[in-house]
């Protein structure tokens, strides 16, 4: 017998619904989810005879037992052309038990059952499309489950119901409640993350749901490995035992997602599917936070009669109910950002390589593809980086394609995210949990948080955006250090791989000062590898060679590695070093180096190279003998948003100390060439939402301490930049003459910006544009 439920769940239905609503806002706030996905029905044979099923059907219905491989991948690359993330395969269960044609085709395949099979597809569909495969291939055994982890970041299995004198499972062997809990179990011993649920209306009571949730609890709180569950409302189908059943009342429906959402533990997801539903909306009222599996390509092949909402309406009825809509990946981020735990080695970089920074889908829209580097060719003092193979149709950095359209956008925030803009318009200054919360912003929370950075710029600059007119000097591309993020840098076995190695003599860095000068540039960029020849004299060197060839040229050179590493091979303290620097011409420091300010990141990316407090150590030394400095971060590789949130934080707090920096200068990460993304370890670089919320929360935590922000239009281009302008940016940088870094990474932007090219950018938003020097004063005009 089922147990009674006890008394905490003896109370109405509004009242059970508002709690569950305040648990799941307590939880995911103002997110819902969804898994834009396509649907491969890889058999619909079965042995069970479930009464409910119009998915199962006989062989004489069937062109053929399975589909074809062939098959499988038309399904897949027409999911991966429409965007989706999701390949989720459905299948009867064990069906070469019962028909021999089952049985007699695979054997001709070479498989040894139709679990096998599924191993393969799913493996071939994550090779050759990037899609991640979900496998739903019902009550399995832990040696098949363990098969399917290998190519399958997540598995799933419907409990349904535990009673098992339901008429509906009369002749289903696997439908046997000790055969489903079995599989529950063995996904959590091995760390599977899965989705399970229960179907409510079509035989069993209120005390077998209760029972149902409860045994699903009890198994999450061994293991920690059911991600989400599914409650899914009964309906009748034509051509099916239970075709005269009534359909599950609407009330009994919200109640079971509502005592779903408080029986479970608040960290697992609840789904209830769209589709199944006239006024899907009303989902939402009873506690879940997350729509499951919505196709543009294919159909519900388990409700065919049912079709999915299109993704437009989807996001409209989540809008309207006051949240916003978030797509994800097969596996939710909890599982995706601890991949060492939760996902099998041979799929890291395929889930990671779908993943924006919190562990979500990449949210841009269009496609993405593989893509690998075919060619390297040399461009000056860098390298030029040739794709080839399928091309991304989603934006990403580098690309010379207009990016999302996001900024100017309907703004709208509630929740948590409207908490922290408002107590900003108070006066207060975030800390890192509040702009922890500002990073997560999506849909119109975006816009919201873009308006007030755009309020703050009008309120601490106006209407001008500046510009500098300078030129990069890269002396040298050969280093010793091993950033694992760097395609410019070159090593002694690099000959072959991105471009040649080079180092300028100090004659070839004082005629480029020169060509400066006469190209109008008021200020030179000194950056490049740390060569193992170099002792700390040569930054010296170099410097006076500059100012020796145009005496009144601003020297922005040399990044706090390179001062550190100067100072070290010199013996000498970083402050003596500095002076010394200073007293020969160089005028301020460049924030690069600083990559992420976390050093469980910088373990990962740059390993060799100075650590968190070194950096900033270097840039307070800077500040106490007069040189001025800016701060920077990278990020779209590793990170997530909490290191960008210590990176703000950090900096903030120097400043607040020293008041040395002048700007701040987000340097999305590009990926095609980084030899980290090709040794497929990182993500491919930041989507549009994150890009445009790094320069907009970056002029809301500083402000009051930091009052430009820049904008890089050799990584973001022109109408990148043109959006930012509006997201809280009043300076567009430098002219970057022969800027070579972000091509060697793989960006596709030209070298070289001139005044007309600033203007057009500033015009047409009706702002002024106006030529800055180094430290932020008006540029001299030429005689």
């Amino acid at each position: 017998m089922s147990p009674h439920p006890g008394p905490a769940w003896d109370q109405t239905l509004p009242e059970l619904m508002e709690q569950a609503r305040a648990k799941r806002n307590a939880t995911t706030g103002t997110r819902i989810t969804y898994s834009p996905k396509v649907f491969i029905p890889l058999t619909m044979l079965c042995r069970d005879k479930c009464g409910y099923c119009t998915f199962a059907q006989p062989p004489a219905r069937l062109d053929a037992p399975y589909l074809t491989p062939e098959q499988v991948l038309k399904i897949a690359r027409q999911g991966a052309a429409a965007g989706c993330h999701e390949a989720l395969f459905t299948l009867g269960e064990r069906p070469e038990e019962r028909y021999p044609v089952a049985a007699e085709w695979l054997a001709e395949h070479g498989y040894a059952s139709t679990v096998d099979y599924l191993v393969a597809m799913a493996q071939l569909v994550v090779t050759e499309t990037g899609l991640l495969p979900h496998a739903n291939a019902g009550a399995l055994y832990a040696p098949e489950l363990d098969a399917l982890r290998a190519v399958s970041p997540s598995q799933g299995m419907m409990l349904e119901s535990l009673r098992a004198d339901l008429d509906a499972h009369r002749g289903s062997p696997d439908k046997e409640p000790e055969r489903r809990l079995a599989t529950l179990e063995a996904a959590g011993e091995l760390h599977i993350p899965f989705t399970t649920g229960i179907l409510v209306g079509f035989g069993e009571d209120r005390a077998d749901r209760i029972e149902a949730l409860e045994a699903i609890a009890a198994s999450h709180a061994r293991w920690g490995h059911v991600q989400e569950v599914i409650v899914q409302n009964f309906l009748p189908k034509a051509g099916t035992g239970m075709h005269q059943a009534p359909p599950c009342p609407p009330d009994t429906y919200l109640e079971a997602i509502a005592l779903a959402r408080l029986i479970l533990p608040a960290e697992i997801h609840l789904q209830a599917p769209p589709n199944l539903s006239d006024d899907f909306g009303v989902l939402l009222d009873a506690g879940i936070d997350d729509w499951g599996g919505v196709s543009p390509v294919t159909a519900d092949h388990v409700n065919p009669e049912r079709p999915w909402p299109d993704r437009d309406r989807l996001r409209s009825v989540t809008e309207e109910a006051g949240f916003e809509l978030a797509p994800r990946l097969t596996i939710y981020p909890e599982y995706a950002t601890a991949p060492q735990t939760w996902v099998h080695p041979d799929l890291h970089f395929a889930v990671m390589d779908r993943s924006d920074a919190e562990g979500l889908g990449r949210d841009d829209p269009g496609a993405v593809h593989p893509q690998t580097v075919g060619e390297v060719r040399n461009v000056g003092d860098g390298a030029e980086v040739i794709l080839v193979g399928r091309r991304s149709t989603q934006w990403y950095v580098g690309l010379d394609a207009d990016p999302p359209h996001l900024i100017p956008g309907p703004a709208r925030a509630t929740g948590r995210v409207a908490e922290v803009l408002d107590a900003v318009r108070r006066g207060d200054v975030p800390d890192e949990d509040q702009i922890t919360t500002l990073f997560s912003a999506r849909g119109r929370e975006v816009a919201a948080v873009a308006q007030l950075a755009d309020e703050l710029r009008q309120e601490v600059i106006g209407d001008t955006v500046t510009w500098v007119s300078n030129r990069n000097i890269n002396y040298t591309n050969v280093c010793t250090f091993k950033c694992q993020f760097c395609g410019f840098s070159k090593g002694p076995k690099s000959l072959n791989l991105r471009g040649t190695p080079y180092l300028l003599t100090l004659d070839d860095i004082a005629q480029r000062a020169v060509e400066a000068r006469e190209m109008g540039a008021t200020e030179v960029c000194l950056q490049g590898g740390i060569h193992p020849d170099f002792d700390g004299d040569y930054y010296i060197d170099v410097a006076r060679a500059v100012k020796d060839a145009v005496p009144d040229m601003h020297v922005h050179g040399f990044t706090a590695l390179e001062v550190t590493e100067g100072a070290k091979r010199l013996d000498e303290p970083l402050a003596t070093y500095l002076q010394r620097l200073v007293d020969v011409g160089l005028a301020t420091l460049p924030g690069t180096a600083a990559e992420i300010l976390d050093d469980e990141v910088r373990a990962i990316l740059c390993s060799d190279k100075v650590n968190t407090q070194e950096w900033l150590d270097a840039h307070r030394t800077a500040h106490s003998v007069g040189l001025h400095s800016n701060v920077t971060i990278m990020f779209g590789s590793i990170e997530h948003p909490r290191s960008w949130a210590k990176h703000l934080v950090r900096t903030r707090d120097l400043q607040a100390e020293t008041g040395g920096f002048t700007e701040f200068v987000p340097l999305p990460f590009v990926h095609m060439a980084s030899p980290i993304y090709l040794r497929k370890r990182a993500r491919r670089g930041p989507t549009w939402r994150e890009v445009v919320l790094m320069h907009a929360v970056g002029r809301i935590a500083y402000h009051g301490f930091i009052p430009n922000i820049q904008a890089s239009w050799v990584k973001l281009g022109v109408p990148g930049v043109r959006q930012l302008l509006q997201a809280g940016v009043n300076d567009l940088g430098g002219t970057l003459i022969d800027e070579n870094i972000s091509r060697a990474a793989g960006a596709s932007h030209g070298q070289g910006m001139d005044e007309a090219g600033f203007r057009a950018v500033v015009e047409p938003l009706g702002r002024r544009l106006e030529q800055r020097t180094t430290l932020y004063g008006t540029a001299p005009q030429p005689a």
